[in-house]
């Protein structure tokens, strides 16, 4: 029942939804931050999650159904190697689209770049280590809406930033409840999303 239980979360919170959330995050949450129309915020959010999520989702069951790898859950480091390649491309083709489209509004292309930037370094590292997807994704969520709070600090994201929090510790714990990582994995994954996340959107918006 635990591990299920385990699963289900790592499955639920996984790395491709983060970007999905950020932009939930900026265009709804923190409203004010962006230029973008209030009657095209829905276009552009469902935009990103097509983009940033479904397709790249697809895309790794495709791999798994075509046998390119063993399983979605990419257990070893060398599983990861063609996913994680594929997303990178991907994902940088997809800043480019909304660079050309979106140029109007220069927080949600700099925020997809940034994204973007962490999945390359996440690829990178995984070549030589296999740190955790997971965390680097949901610390990069973490360092975004801290900067943001300090940026805008009358969009009251207290809360969010503690659930945030409280949610890193659950599917790290779930993490290594599946035996998926280690710890030096977990923070060292940790450690990337945010180091990236918090400097790029400090010196955007602080700077």
């Amino acid at each position: 029942m635990y591990r299920k239980i385990a699963l289900t979360l790592s499955v639920i919170f996984q790395p491709l939804l983060m970007p999905s959330l950020v932009f939930a995050l900026i265009l709804y949450g923190v409203p004010e931050s962006t230029k973008v129309p209030h009657e095209l915020k829905l276009s552009v959010f469902l935009l990103v999650i097509v983009s940033t999520l479904m397709i790249p989702m697809f895309a790794i069951l495709g791999m798994k159904y075509t046998d390119a790898i063993p399983s979605v859950h990419m257990a070893k480091k060398k599983e990861r190697f063609v996913p994680f390649t594929v997303v990178s491309l991907f994902y940088i083709l997809v800043t480019y689209l909304f660079y050309l489209k979106l140029n109007f509004d220069e927080l949600i292309v700099f925020s997809l770049a940034t994204i973007t930037m962490s999945i390359i370094l996440l690829t990178l590292v995984t070549f030589f280590w296999k740190v955790s997807a997971h965390l680097t994704g949901l610390s990069g969520l973490i360092a975004i809406i801290i900067v943001l709070s300090w940026k805008f600090p009358q969009s009251h994201l207290l809360y969010p930033l503690i659930f945030t929090i409280i949610l890193s510790g659950v599917v790290a714990s779930c993490r290594l409840y599946l035996n998926a990582h280690r710890p030096l994995e977990l923070l060292a994954g940790f450690c990337l999303g945010f180091i990236t996340c918090f400097g790029a959107f400090f010196y955007f918006l602080m700077i």
